[in-house]
């Protein structure tokens, strides 16, 4: 396809030479953008793990996909919000791989469109398990394995969170409680960075705008899709595909060794920070 309702070249995606034989690890890899990006860190080849929850057909299909191009995937499951998944995940990908260099935060969701009168506890407690608490948890236990396995001043572990144009607009009808918490994802992203710096550790995070996926095929009418598609510049939705540069120049030393507490903004033009 070509004009503003398709990416002018959806098979140029990027490689990054210096992800290969990396171990990765991206929480709701199953589908959209997190599939996109395992995708695309094994295509730099990177060893991956592919982390899903419901979707296991999907995530095989991710991992199928990796090894029939030549690369390495291994399966890891759990859901996210149990306190003990993190932990779990971060050791199941240690001992595919035996490290842990990237840390990909992409698992995440609305749970619902409500506004504040709906607002029970809880909805706002699984909001905030889902998008905020979990993520703490993987930050955690990824640093603690990090650490432990020494990362060097540059060239060490990185940690890529994904937040969301949400964050910086206060998100669409009913989707203020995600909204804020992304922009909770954005705020700590700069924190850390600040704090893990000096071990080697770069944090930082991608932040999609309007991207075909799921989640708008569940939460977003087509009314509301095409609302947001005309008040992006580039008159057109974007694709997981559009996002995997984002995620593999973060991660990548020799791309982005001096990055971190940076919110990676891929959203067509439609917010400029």
């Amino acid at each position: 396809m070509t004009g503003p309702d398709a990416p002018a070249a959806e098979t140029a995606l990027p490689v990054f030479p210096d992800l290969a034989g990396k171990a990765v690890l991206v929480t709701g890899a199953s589908t959209g953008i997190g599939a996109a990006a395992a995708e695309g860190f094994a295509r730099s080849g990177a060893r991956v793990a592919v982390h899903y929850n419901s979707s296991r057909e999907q995530a095989e299909a991710v991992a199928g996909r990796i090894r029939a191009a030549g690369g390495e995937a291994v399966l890891v499951a759990g859901d996210v919000t149990q306190a003990d998944v993190p932990a779990r995940l971060i050791a199941e990908t240690v001992a595919a791989f035996g490290r842990l260099d990237v840390l990909v935060n992409n698992a995440g969701g609305l749970v619902e469109r409500t506004p504040i009168t709906g607002y029970s506890d809880a909805f706002v407690a699984r909001v905030l398990e889902l998008n905020v608490t979990q993520v703490i948890a993987f930050m955690r236990e990824g640093v603690k394995q990090m650490t432990a396995q020494g990362t060097g001043s540059i060239g060490g572990g990185a940690i890529i969170n994904v937040s969301s144009i949400a964050a910086r607009n206060g998100g669409g009808n009913g989707a203020v409680l995600y909204a804020a918490a992304k922009g909770f994802i954005s705020t700590a992203t700069r924190g850390w960075a600040k704090e893990l710096a000096r071990s080697g550790i770069r944090v930082n995070a991608v932040s999609p705008g309007v991207i075909a996926t799921p989640f708008h095929e569940r939460f977003s009418t087509p009314a509301q899709m095409e609302a947001m598609r005309a008040s992006v510049p580039m008159e057109r939705i974007g694709t997981p595909q559009e996002c995997v540069g984002a995620f593999l120049f973060l991660a990548s030393a020799a791309a982005s060794g001096y990055v971190t507490g940076q919110i990676l903004e891929v959203n067509g033009g439609q917010y400029m920070p």
